[in-house]
């Protein structure tokens, strides 16, 4: 009777056991159809909202002059460092997306490329324009008496293409005293400055995140100067560096008279304090008026 429980109670037992699975399984489809959705959203959130910030950084433009290679193409110097002297030759090629020296420019502002040399310091801006030989070499020479560190920035349009600033580091050995100390900016603003017998003033605030309006009135000896020459197709020309990184900004001449007030819009990326160098040209010879301005915080 004992063995004959067992055989009785063991497919009892087995049908038990296969009843349990049976409602395991149709619990498990029940469960996971009530939070799979929920489930799958969660794993969805991570990837909108990777994308929402994928889009925010693509609206956040980059400061131009704060790379040697953009968009394919390379600020490539034969020499990043050099003698001092007071006309270094200097030699370098813009490369494109193949590694080959790009030789088909644009022509912005009556020339194929501008080249822009600034000491760390802020000090020593120069703005030149080399020649380009048929491979696709540039050359010039720079004022480079005072030794230290330099940024130099090549602004070029490719031929059919977006502009674009590419900036390298260039170095001077020698005894290097930065004015004013480094790493700290230029201040107070200054908004006057005085060159070659000319007195150039600076008006309008500029504010940050927006196209700002800056005039510059050009007096000479107590007389304001209405017959200003076109220097690079315009008036004046306006070179705007970030103190704190020594980013480019791009400053547009606006059309007017010629003289005594020449206005450029000014595009500022963020709050702080900022170098200005003003190209203009008046009887033959172009002179630069330096000025450090603040730049205001915008709107949110």
């Amino acid at each position: 009777m004992h063995f004959g429980r067992q055989e009785l109670d063991a497919p009892t037992k087995l049908v038990g056991f296969v009843v349990g699975i049976a409602f395991l399984f149709l619990a498990a489809l029940f469960v996971g159809d009530k939070i799979g959705p929920d489930a799958g959203a969660t794993a969805a959130t991570p990837h909108t909202d990777h994308g929402a910030h994928d889009e925010g950084a693509a609206a956040v433009v980059m400061p131009a002059g704060l790379q040697a290679s953009q968009g394919g193409y390379t600020f490539s110097l034969d020499r990043p460092v050099v003698e001092s002297g007071a006309a270094v030759p200097i030699a370098f090629t813009i490369r494109g997306p193949g590694g080959a020296a790009l030789t088909d420019y644009d022509v912005m502002h009556t020339k194929e490329l501008h080249l822009v040399a600034v000491r760390r310091d802020l000090t020593d801006f120069q703005h030149v324009h080399p020649t380009r030989n048929a491979s696709g070499t540039w050359s010039t020479t720079l004022d480079l008496t005072r030794p230290g560190p330099y940024r130099l920035f090549a602004d070029f349009t490719p031929a059919g293409g977006e502009n674009i600033t590419l900036g390298a580091e260039l170095s001077v050995p020698g005894d290097y005293r930065p004015q004013p100390p480094s790493p700290q900016p230029p201040s107070p603003p200054n908004v006057t400055s005085s060159t070659d017998g000319y007195s150039v003033t600076l008006a309008g605030a500029v504010t940050a995140g927006t196209s700002s309006t800056v005039a510059s009135t050009i007096e000479q000896n107590g007389r304001k100067v209405t017959d200003l020459e076109p220097y690079l197709g315009a008036y004046g020309h306006l070179v705007a560096l970030r103190a704190d990184d020594l980013a480019y900004l791009h400053v547009h001449p606006e059309e007017g008279p010629p003289g005594p007030t020449v206005d450029f819009t000014v595009d500022a990326p963020t709050a702080g304090m900022y170098a200005l160098y003003l190209d203009f040209q008046h009887e033959g010879v172009v002179h630069t008026a330096e000025f450090t301005i603040e730049v205001q915080e915008g709107q949110a």
